[in-house]
């Protein structure tokens, strides 16, 4: 687990110790020692905070795992004793157990404790033995990713493109005022490919003056500064952002400008420059600028006919530009194999149709590849193979510049449901509550719906079916994120999925089955007393579904399972933990 998830963990970890040192768990013999661990938790994890993300240093990341594992052993105590605590209020329990065996069974719970107690002294020490370095290498966007995409490869482009130039040559000898256009979707859909094919077009090259910037996490003085440069000659030097702003305005009022400003990240960042561009109606100016946030396009745009929103190629031309980057065009006509499997991967994203096809070009095979082969090896080699190193680092960064740790969970969620699965909304936000992804608060009484609409800003999941009043019924992440978020989760050790017949990680708190029975438990190396959120979508087989051994369960989500018996709804009541059932 990375340090920026293990902080969000343990924070809810603190929160939850909280509840034990409650009035009714203070009958449990030794139970003094969550004062303890809730005034030292935080103190460890405060210079896990601290790190760098992307960086990887060997003691930092020793030090992350020694803390999530004993993390994770503190949440199994507290869980049993919650357990616990449940089951002794059950009228049955007194019958059935003497006071004796619940003294014993209190006692044992209280023995954890204090190892937990001598584990974190330990793990404390071992941090001021070997402090955490504090680096300072902040994690840097990447540069345009669509500029990978040659011009003789482009392909799907036509139709947005010949719409965007009537609009900039809309009004041309007119009266007519500054219009801004707004182009917004995912990373690698094209946003930037499009842009510079207007402002390289020959109705682009008649404006008076051009200038095309990259905004990304660039401050509003080099923003100005840039532009000025490109269009005034000899170019104005100033450091002051208002007197650049002043300077430019000034300069462009009379003149007929087209200016691209590619890949702005905030409102703010284009609140602070918009100033500098006049919107006198004598003269027809254009400014056009490209980012994934749907709130940043409708702020710059004027109004929203001027905001584009990219769409995914067709099956058509999606299979034309694969087949052409694997050199395989050869194939285009077959019928013996159909890439559709690697189509619905790529999700019609020309970036990763272009990344997987170069993978496969790389590969020097001059048949027709097995593409089921296909997606397997895509999702083992997404962060090692040069072809898609790319792809990844954009994924990469998608991921890791989100605000928070809290959202970073709640995106990689999705790894619970398979590729291209339709999301209800309100599932997925009432599954994040019950997994303390998000908790209410005073600030914000509803953080879920507040998560799922930055994720949806973002354009990180898309909306599939939506309402008579636009809101959003089902959403799915892109394909080639799905694949991203799955290797991520697996990895962090955050869900295990059932996959070839085997389930990987092997233990992991939440577990998740597409289509895969299990019948025989002597084949589940798998312990499922510790599972905490539990997805079946298919045939789950006898072994999962054998509710007695799910004691700490809090998150069951049963919608989907076709094999799910009348039997099964007994066992299911004595879960005592649950959370979220369906």
């Amino acid at each position: 687990m990375d340090a920026g998830l293990l902080s969000a963990f343990v924070k809810k970890l603190v929160a939850r110790l909280f509840v034990l040192a409650e009035e009714k768990y203070k009958l449990y013999k030794g139970f003094e020692d969550v004062h303890f661990l809730i005034e030292e938790l935080p103190m460890i994890t405060s210079a896990i905070d601290e790190q760098l993300a992307g960086k990887d240093d060997l003691t930092l990341h020793f030090k992350v795992k020694e803390l999530h594992q004993l993390a994770q052993e503190m949440e199994d105590c507290i869980d049993c004793i919650m357990y616990r605590a449940s089951k002794e209020q059950q009228p049955w329990y007194c019958i059935n157990h003497t006071t004796g065996n619940r003294v014993r069974t209190r006692l044992q719970l209280a023995k954890e404790m204090k190892r937990l107690k001598r584990r974190l002294q330990e793990a404390h020490q071992h941090k001021e033995r070997y402090p955490v370095p504090r680096l300072s290498h902040p994690v840097l966007p990447p540069s345009s990713s669509d500029r990978l995409i040659a011009q003789e490869d482009l392909v799907g482009i036509d139709a947005p493109l010949k719409e965007h130039l009537e609009h900039l040559a809309e009004g041309k000898g007119q009266r007519s005022q500054l219009n801004v256009i707004s182009i917004v979707g995912f990373c690698g859909l094209g946003k930037t490919v499009l842009a510079q094919e207007l402002y390289d077009s020959e109705v682009g090259r008649q404006f008076e003056k051009r200038a095309w910037v990259s905004a990304g996490q660039r401050n509003p003085e080099v923003l100005l500064m840039e532009i000025l440069q490109q269009v005034h000659e000899p170019p104005l030097v100033s450091s002051d952002a208002r007197q650049l702003s002043i300077d430019l305005r000034n300069y462009l009022k009379t003149k007929r400008y087209f200016i691209v400003i590619d890949d702005i990240q905030s409102a703010d960042q284009w609140n602070r420059i918009k100033t500098a561009f006049p919107r006198l109606q004598d003269v027809s100016s254009r400014i056009v600028v490209t980012t994934k946030f749907q709130s940043v396009a409708n702020t710059c745009s004027s109004t929203n006919v001027y905001v584009h929103r990219m769409r995914r190629l067709d099956e058509e031309c999606s299979k034309q530009l694969l087949l052409k980057e694997s050199c395989l065009q050869e194939y285009s006509d077959s019928s013996q194999s159909d890439p559709k499997v690697i189509l619905d991967k790529c999700d019609g994203q020309p970036l990763a149709l272009t990344a997987v096809g170069q993978f496969i070009q790389s590969r020097n095979s001059v048949e027709q590849p097995e593409w089921e082969g296909v997606c397997k090896d895509v999702r083992c080699h997404l962060d090692s193979d040069d072809a898609l190193k790319r792809m990844h680092q954009v994924l990469t960064h998608d991921y890791t510049s989100l605000p928070t740790h809290e959202l970073k969970a709640c995106l990689l969620y999705f790894a619970m449901f398979p590729s291209d699965h339709r999301v209800r909304a309100k599932r997925l936000m009432r599954r994040w509550l019950a997994e303390g992804f998000v908790v209410p608060s005073t600030l914000c009484s509803d953080p879920a719906a507040q998560s799922f609409r930055e994720l949806m800003d973002r354009n990180i999941i898309q909306s599939v079916d939506v309402s008579n009043n636009l809101k959003v019924k089902t959403c799915k992440t892109y394909g080639m994120m799905h694949e991203y978020v799955v290797r991520k989760s697996l990895s962090e050790n955050i869900i295990a999925l059932f996959d070839d017949g085997k389930l990987q990680p092997k233990h992991a708190r939440r577990l998740s089955l597409h289509d895969s029975s299990i019948s025989d438990s002597s084949n589940l190396e798998f312990d499922l007393s510790l599972v905490r959120s539990l997805t079946v979508i298919g045939e789950a087989g006898k072994a999962i579904l054998d509710f007695k051994k799910y004691q700490l369960l809090r998150v069951l989500d049963l919608e989907q399972c076709t094999d799910l018996q009348n039997d099964h709804l007994k066992e299911i009541c004595n879960l005592l933990l649950i959370k979220y059932l369906a």
